[in-house]
């Protein structure tokens, strides 16, 4: 191929990623050109309203797809815990990239953890499995719903709008933003499950084997891995962006895996957790048998409700 367009969101972090992948797809075939058609999404057009209430993460994609289909671009590179589990007919995920870290940011100006917030302290996020696990650990925290992109939610933070707020930490890495706020704390999971794919960019593809070919060198095995995990648990689930759910899968040195879910309301009064290890062997089938576990302890019941929630709200 002698050219390769890349459909990407105009936001500063999106810009980033698809930026990134340019300079590697450049860098990995010398003489082709890589070039980016910015399009301006539905996600970025409404801010005025919580994501979930208006059709959730999905509004980011649609419009890229859409222009992927109609032949505007071959490859779209995505934030891979914004990519649905089920993908139109004629795209594919064809790559899954080495991840940064997965874990979720508390950002504060005069706050330096969780456990440093005083009672009654404003935290801002727009997710809803942020703020099931926040609302659990600190139940006396009120949490304010924060939409705009990286840069328009650090500035409401530091105007004053919030006294801390909750971003993914390989976002803040990415840009590079780690000293532009006073206390940056990665939250461990242990307090806190991210979302599925957290940390690694979704590479999706038009159906076309030149495309996938040159695509398939960025691929990881090790984020292939855990995001299959990840994506299988939620998959089963049947859990979209309206409800609110965490999963991490990590590979440990010896081979096996590490795998931390929750889920329940988004207000943090009902939740279901569990971890297991696994041999890695097992990855193509765990994810599913783990969803099924938690089915059996309620959760479709449970993310009903979640759901009901917030439509009510």
């Amino acid at each position: 191929m002698k050219k390769l367009i890349i459909a990407t969101r105009g936001s500063q972090l999106a810009l980033w990623q698809s930026n990134h992948i340019k300079a590697v797809l450049e860098e990995q075939n010398p003489g082709m050109e890589v070039e980016l058609n910015v399009i301006v999404t539905t996600g970025d057009k409404i801010i005025d309203r919580p994501l979930a209430a208006i059709g959730g993460k999905g509004l980011f994609l649609k419009e890229l797809e859409e222009a992927m289909l109609r032949g505007e671009a071959h490859i779209a590179v995505h934030s891979l815990k914004d990519v649905p589990t089920v993908m139109p007919d004629g795209l594919l995920l064809a790559a899954i990239t080495e991840r940064e870290d997965v874990r979720d940011a508390l950002l504060s100006e005069k706050y330096a953890d969780i456990a440093a917030l005083p009672k009654g302290a404003v935290v801002g996020t727009s997710s809803l499995r942020r703020r099931m696990q926040i609302e659990r650990l600190r139940p006396d925290l009120i949490i304010k719903d924060l939409r705009g992109n990286v840069d328009t939610r650090i500035r409401k933070l530091k105007e004053g709008e919030f006294d801390a707020i909750i971003l993914a930490a390989a976002g803040i890495n990415r840009l590079g933003l780690v000293e532009s706020v006073a206390h940056v704390y990665p939250i461990s999971l242990y307090e806190m499950i991210p979302s599925m794919g957290q940390g690694a960019l979704g590479i999706e593809a038009i159906d076309d084997a030149k495309v996938l070919a040159i695509v398939a060198r960025l691929e990881d095995d090790y984020s292939r891995v855990e995001t299959t995990i990840e994506r299988d648990f939620v998959d089963t689930l049947e859990g979209g962006c309206h409800v609110p759910i965490g999963v991490s899968a990590t590979v440990l040195e010896n081979d096996d895996v590490m795998i931390k879910a929750v889920l329940g309301l988004p207000d943090g009064t009902k939740i279901l957790t569990d971890t297991k290890i696994v041999s890695r062997e097992l990855y193509k089938t765990i994810g599913r048998t783990m969803a099924d576990e938690f089915i059996a302890r309620g959760a479709k019941e449970l993310l009903k409700d979640a759901e009901n929630m917030m439509l009510h709200k």
